[in-house]
């Protein structure tokens, strides 16, 4: 287990350091993970909300039955029959301790709810705040880029033999690119 520990690590490290060195690849990776809290918080939502409808129908079901029971303790008073109205009378108390329990149950629900929607909308508004700065991101790297271009096509010797060098704008940026798929698929990997 050692050496996978230190592997992974060594891979995480390498990883972040790619990262802080290629910003909007960061963007990107927050933007995927807020994306993916969003889709589970709306998960957790549903659950919640079907569960909250499983609770409200026994609490309606028990609210019916200690209606029947009421009825069934009044009848038997009426009767004279205590030996039937007391028990029922304890069946009645049971009932409503259950229902009281499911009532409680319920408000904790929606109150798990209601702060699961807050994180939903706090998650969403983060979500489109990266989504901002990854599109002003993009667009100051293009510039960049553009510009890049435009300076080394204006100064350029015809003779130039930067074409095959590391500085060539070209060739930096399909390294870029390349690194960028490499990091998309090495996301694809771990989130196996």
């Amino acid at each position: 287990m050692g050496l996978f520990d230190d592997f992974s690590r060594f891979l995480e490290a390498r990883l972040d350091e790619f990262l802080r060195n290629n910003p909007h690849l960061e963007l990107q990776a927050l933007e995927e993970k807020l994306r993916e809290q969003e889709q589970e918080t709306r998960r957790l939502m549903a659950d919640l909300r079907l569960n909250e409808k499983q609770l409200q129908d026994e609490i309606l079901a028990t609210a019916q039955e200690i209606q029947r029971w009421h009825i069934r303790i009044e009848k038997a008073r009426a009767a004279g029959r205590l030996d039937l109205a007391e028990p029922a009378q304890a069946h009645e108390a049971g009932l409503l301790r259950e229902g009281n329990q499911k009532w409680g149950q319920m408000e904790m629900l929606k109150q798990r709810l209601k702060q699961t929607e807050e994180l939903q909308q706090q998650i969403q508004t983060r979500r489109q705040e990266v989504q901002t700065k990854l599109t002003e991101a993009q667009a100051a790297r293009a510039t960049q880029t553009e510009t890049r271009w435009a300076v080394n096509g204006w100064n350029q010797d015809q003779n130039a033999s930067y074409i095959h060098s590391s500085a060539d704008p070209l060739e930096q940026e399909f390294k870029r690119w390349e690194a960028q798929e490499e990091l998309e698929q090495m996301k694809r990997q771990m989130g196996r």
